[in-house]
């Protein structure tokens, strides 16, 4: 239904308002709108921002009693008005924009114009006692600071011997005007629904992932693979402090539980193990305990305490892979048998996704029992919450009903909004973005499988227009997935693709042994890793590589350094792609509004041989004229360029993949003083 004033085109708005917008603490948010009216009247709108509700009492705070949220026309001719607000705090935050009729500024324009037409006292009688009386409905509210500035305004206003020019001066005088803009008469008030924004914390919109499996850390094997010792968490103590020199964010654990024994996956994902194999860690739960336990040979409780202290010390987050799902002989499968799918024989269905068969892990089934299992999980959340997990990497989320997950991070964020959902869902394009909208705090995405010049443009493009809801977090790698372009693109690609997962998103991550270029597959077609270390231990050498030049461990610290030097590459808005005249080069440019940072970037997407073109800058959206010249400094190497429009780059996979470079826009020249007059 229509208002009484038009207003329409509110943002940010997701699905209609069926789900909240996403924001950081601290990051601006811009709200906008078109309003509008019949007729020649003025029009103006405000936004109220409301922070979110006592976490104790559950009671939303009153509408602010301070000054007035205005909003401001993009243009004298637009009906598009925008106001910025910024959140101080995490937690779920509305706005409402309220649109009115604008008498104060209806009358004065109306005045000024006649006046600029030369019409006198007489013809503007009735327009001059308007104003007047607007201004006494101004003087007469509650605790009106302005009332004898105002009082003035009205006199002079009514003053028949003074000039038109001396009887709206008072009244329109910058100084008073500025007040009665901000303590405006608002009339036919025609207010928004509510619209709601769910604040995070500022890691959520822009982190570097490190993924690596505790149990490889200080472990044996013989020959063939086989396990002499398992890894702990307190010999994992010791990789904090090279992934924290390397500029990671979070550090990303895959399960840590018990590990079944029933079924149980050999080296290379055999059904047929010996006895000393590990097993896969995603099969959860034996006679040891279930989600809520420690697999034994990690260690302990209090160990993985240790372990998240470490880590905290450093400045690291601690990420645990969340993966609602159950070893044959978890402890769930004999005390909740309702909470799994029966087959007609009466056994348990095990995971498949034909023509992969997944014998050693079954499915829970959340609709047999969707009051128990649902309270087990959260349960399970809390009790890794307590122990000082703040992030949780959700292991297909997409397999498991959406309004699980949208009561579930809700329940979570109640008590903790600092808390992170990653969603690893790779799966249909309508159920990624969905999981976005209804919770998920970052998501998995295709970038792994987008290799080429115009998919790569296509896929960002797509991300910063859904980055409202859908937060993307970019990996070249995972333990499940080794693309066929890290198997046969040699050391250059591996910083080719760490090059574009680090300055194409605001978020990326690597699984372990990808700084060690770790390419070989199990077979040709098969993105599986040969002795994968999702079924047995991989002990890495990182040390030795790195002396031995074998390491992009040096190359992935310098990105990490740049990404938080550079506030334009913590945000999905703000993307660019610019022309340059080869296929097989990249150039975009990525700028935040706020802090007025920006970078540009060119790489190569051919790890062979050498590339060379030239740029074609869309030098509006630099904020320059086409024929400027500015000078921009390699982030990766220290040199300096004068750049513009068309610039020659030639870049060569064995000593440089990419241009990462800072604008340096010229300082503004001082206006050189006139001249006194003469005489």
């Amino acid at each position: 239904m229509a208002g009484r004033i038009g207003l329409n085109d509110i943002t940010p708005t997701v699905a209609c308002g069926r789900y909240p917008s996403k924001a950081v603490v601290g990051a601006p948010v811009e709200i906008t709108a078109t309003v509008f009216r019949e007729g020649h009247d003025a029009v103006a709108a405000n936004v109220v921002w409301r922070p979110p509700a006592d976490p104790v009492t559950g009671r939303r705070p009153r509408e602010a009693a301070g000054p007035l949220h205005r909003m401001t026309r993009t243009a004298d001719w637009s009906t598009s008005y925008t106001a910025t607000v910024v959140p101080d705090r995490p937690g779920l935050w509305s706005f409402v924009v309220e649109a009115w009729s604008d008498p104060l500024n209806t009358w004065r324009h109306a005045v000024e114009v006649k006046a600029a037409a030369g019409q006198g006292a007489d013809e503007l009688a009735n327009d001059l006692e308007t104003g007047a009386r607007l201004l006494e409905t101004l003087a007469a509210r509650p605790r009106q600071r302005y009332t004898a500035a105002i009082s003035v305004a009205v006199d002079a206003l009514r003053d028949g011997t003074r000039s038109v020019a001396e009887r709206l001066g008072p009244a329109l005088a910058d100084e008073l005007w500025s007040v009665l803009q901000a303590e405006p008469i608002r009339e036919l008030v025609t207010k928004s629904p509510a619209q709601q924004v769910w604040v995070d914390v500022p890691l959520a919109e822009s982190s570097a992932w490190y993924e690596f499996f505790p149990r490889s850390v200080g472990a044996e094997i013989d020959v063939e693979g086989r396990p002499l010792r398992h890894g702990t968490f307190r010999e994992s103590i010791g990789m904090l402090d090279r992934i924290a020199a390397m500029g990671f964010d979070i550090v990303y654990l895959p399960p840590i539980h018990p590990i079944g024994e029933v079924n149980r996956k050999g080296r290379n994902n055999t059904v047929t193990p010996e006895l000393t194999d590990v097993g896969s860690p995603w099969a959860i739960g034996s006679r040891f305990g279930g989600h809520d336990a420690v697999h034994p040979e990690l260690g302990t409780l209090e160990d993985f305490d240790a372990f998240v202290a470490a880590a905290t010390e450093r400045g690291l987050t601690i990420a645990l892979d969340l993966a609602l799902q159950c070893a044959p002989d978890h402890p769930w499968v004999a005390e909740h048998p309702e909470w799994f799918t029966t087959r007609p024989d009466g056994s348990i269905a095990y995971a498949e996704n034909p023509p992969k068969k997944y014998q050693d892990i079954y499915p829970l089934n959340f609709d047999n029992d969707p009051q128990g299992l649902y309270a087990e999980v959260l349960r399970v959340v809390q009790h890794w919450i307590d122990h000082g997990v703040r992030v949780f990497r959700v292991d297909n989320p997409h397999t498991k009903p959406i309004d699980f997950w949208e009561w579930l991070i809700a329940q979570v964020h109640r008590q903790h909004p600092d808390v992170i959902f990653l969603a690893e869902a790779f799966t249909k394009p309508a159920m990624m973005h969905e999981l976005g909208r209804l919770g998920f705090t970052q998501s998995y995405t295709y970038f792994t499988w987008r290799n080429a010049k115009q998919e790569l443009i296509d896929y960002a493009v797509e991300l910063v227009e859904a980055s409202d809801y859908m937060r993307p977090n970019f990996w070249p790698n995972t333990p499940d997935i080794l693309h066929e372009a890290l198997q046969h693109g040699g050391p250059a690609n591996f910083a080719i693709r760490a090059t574009l997962a680090a300055t194409l998103s605001p978020s990326w991550g690597v699984y372990s042994g990808f700084e060690l270029f770790e390419h070989r597959a199990v077979r040709v077609g098969s993105e599986e890793y040969l002795d994968s270390e999702k079924y047995q231990l991989r002990p890495r050498d990182y040390a030795a590589a790195l002396s031995q030049g074998g390491s992009l461990e040096p190359y992935i610290g310098r990105m990490n350094a740049v990404r938080r030097a550079h506030p334009a590459l913590q945000r999905m808005k703000g993307l660019w792609f610019h022309g340059i005249s080869n296929d097989q080069m990249l150039c975009f440019s990525r700028h935040d509004p706020v802090s007025g940072d920006t970078v540009i970037v060119v790489v190569t997407l051919d790890p062979f041989k050498p590339q060379s073109g030239e740029t074609a800058l869309d030098m509006a959206q630099l904020g320059m004229s086409w024929d400027e010249r500015f000078e921009v400094v390699d982030e990766l190497s220290g040199e300096t360029y004068q750049w513009g429009e068309r610039n020659f780059v030639l870049l060569d996979p064995h000593w440089r993949t990419a241009h990462v470079l800072t604008v340096r826009r010229p300082e503004p020249t001082p206006a050189t003083p006139s001249a006194p007059p003469l005489g």
